[in-house]
């Protein structure tokens, strides 16, 4: 998963949870912000952040409003991928490359199941289901999710639950060196009820790293899940 033209800033403030202002060479800019999650522990004024350029490489004007997209950050000396498009992309490459499911699966993304619409389906030749959840909140070394209540999140994983074939939630960690993934409960007990659920009824919960620098994230490699 790579971005053509990467550009690095420093966070200026966040005025709402589209936009950001961030000082890019002495000049103060307003760019997207990829990601509608609070992610107060990251965009601290004074961080250093990194942009896509959608004018691309040939530096050629385009239509939008705002020319960058914030799609990295650095948290002390780590570096968070917070892209919320990057899991997905990142997943679907690795799922090409046969990581989960057998050679020769057919892999579908945006699969519509009953009321809900899942990320992947794959034909095993049965079907099987997954969901994937990007994770940017850590502590302490320790993944967390989600950052902010998500009521679509607890209903994935109950049509999950009570789905009949295999279903899998995949939780993509957007930086390197965690430790283990956990539910946030502290900011959404539901979700983490029903994540509690979900593996009760079978649902296989994966959680990995990625590898990251400022224009890739790559599936890096499996942590442990732990529901307290």
């Amino acid at each position: 998963m790579r971005y053509e033209k990467i550009t690095a800033g420093r966070f200026l403030s966040r005025p709402n949870r589209f936009i950001a202002q961030v000082e890019i060479e002495g000049n103060t800019e307003i760019v997207h912000v990829k990601n509608t999650g609070r992610c107060r522990e990251l965009l601290v004024p004074g961080a250093t952040v990194y942009l896509s350029d959608s004018w691309g490489s040939e530096g050629i004007p385009n239509a939008r409003k705002t020319r960058y997209d914030l799609v990295a950050v650095e948290k002390g000396t780590r570096l968070i991928n917070m892209d919320s498009q990057a899991p997905n992309k990142a997943v679907q490459e690795w799922l090409a490359a046969g990581d989960l499911f057998p050679p020769g699966s057919v892999i579908r993304p945006e699969y519509t199941h009953g009321d809900s619409r899942f990320d992947f389906a794959a034909f095993v030749p049965e079907l099987a289901l997954l969901e994937v959840k990007g994770v940017t909140l850590e502590r302490e070394n320790v993944a967390l999710f989600p950052d902010a209540p998500t009521l679509r999140g607890a209903k994935h994983l109950r049509h999950l639950a009570e789905f009949p074939g295999k279903g899998y939630i995949l939780f993509v960690v957007q930086m390197e060196g965690i430790d283990r993934f956990e539910p946030n409960d502290e900011t959404d007990q539901a979700f983490g009820k029903a994540l509690r659920e979900a593996h009760a009824a079978g649902v296989e919960i994966l959680a990995y790293d990625c590898r990251v620098t400022p224009d890739t994230m790559t599936i890096g490699r499996r942590i442990e899940v732990k529901l307290p």
